[in-house]
């Protein structure tokens, strides 16, 4: 699918000239893995799933053909695994943003949407809600049962909003990009925007638009690009990495704190595990 001739700025590159992931008739046992790792992928927000992790029953039913790939979506969506990442570690307005992400493959289009969510989450449960995407007339018009959901908002959609298109950036924060590593944490994305009805900046994922991966700090001090070498024999090309969230163990703890650091290839991994020991999230590479 063609998104936008700024799918290299805006991360979605990945997603350009991809097709839907769909279990096709007469597949085989490699098609059914692949649909497999795509709900996983999808789903799970990118992130990461160790073997010990994985769904071992609704996986072999799929295999078996017996569940489709609905159902196979409805079991990672309703599995204590889905929660754990999800529900549990989130604020509620965060978790319906999420499920529109991953089950819908959009954003919310107004507070009216979250408000509704929220009330079936109160209501009747969380397993309720779940089913309300997967059952919906939205989801068998674009999914039906055998196609793994994608991102769709990345292409103008009939019956939605010119906002879903801006609104998903909020979202999606980039191809490599884990839904639980963002750097703004637990907090809802497009609360603000949904309650004011406006539409949301685009801004690029991770890594692209000049690094610009997290609230920038007040000072406005941080420079994009550096010229020189950090040191004597390393290599021309230098990296810049953006992080947020670190603290030296010799200061309190702030709210807030935002870091740059310019390193050539051969002190990139060393940093990126220093970065790790200090409690500061990585917010980007790119080449400086």
């Amino acid at each position: 699918m063609v998104i936008t001739n700024a799918a290299s700025r805006l991360g979605t590159s990945a997603f350009s000239n991809s097709s839907p992931t769909e279990l096709r008739p007469n597949w085989t046992p490699e098609d059914a893995q692949v649909v497999i790792n795509a709900v996983y992928r999808h789903v799970l927000g990118n992130d990461y799933i160790m073997a010990v992790e994985r769904l071992v029953g609704p996986e072999s039913l799929l295999k078996n053909g017996q569940i489709t790939v609905r159902d196979f979506v409805r079991a990672v969506a309703k599995s204590d695994l889905y929660k754990t990442k999800f529900l549990y570690p989130n604020f509620q307005t965060r978790v319906i943003e999420l499920n529109f992400k991953h089950l819908l493959g959009r954003a919310p289009n107004s507070e009216a949407e979250v408000i509704e969510h929220l009330d079936r989450y109160q209501n009747e449960g969380f397993d309720a809600d779940i089913d309300s995407y997967i059952d919906s007339a939205e989801y068998e018009a674009n999914f039906g049962d055998a196609i793994v959901p994608y991102y769709r908002a990345f292409e103008y959609q009939v019956g939605q909003t010119g906002t879903a298109f801006s609104r998903i950036f909020r979202l999606y924060r980039g191809y490599a990009n884990s839904d639980r590593s963002q750097v703004e944490g637990n907090s809802s994305r497009l609360a603000a925007e949904l309650a004011q009805n406006s539409a949301s900046a685009i801004v690029g994922a991770s890594g692209g638009s000049e690094g610009w991966a997290y609230r920038p700090s007040k000072q406005g001090v941080m420079p994009n690009h550096v010229f020189g070498r950090t040191s004597v024999g390393s290599t021309d090309r230098l990296y810049r990495i953006e992080v947020s969230g670190i603290s030296l163990p010799r200061y309190p703890k702030v709210r807030r704190s935002n870091k740059e650091f310019i390193v050539p290839y051969e002190q990139l991994t060393p940093t990126l595990q220093q970065i790790k020991k200090l409690g500061g999230k990585v917010a980007s590479v790119t080449i400086a």
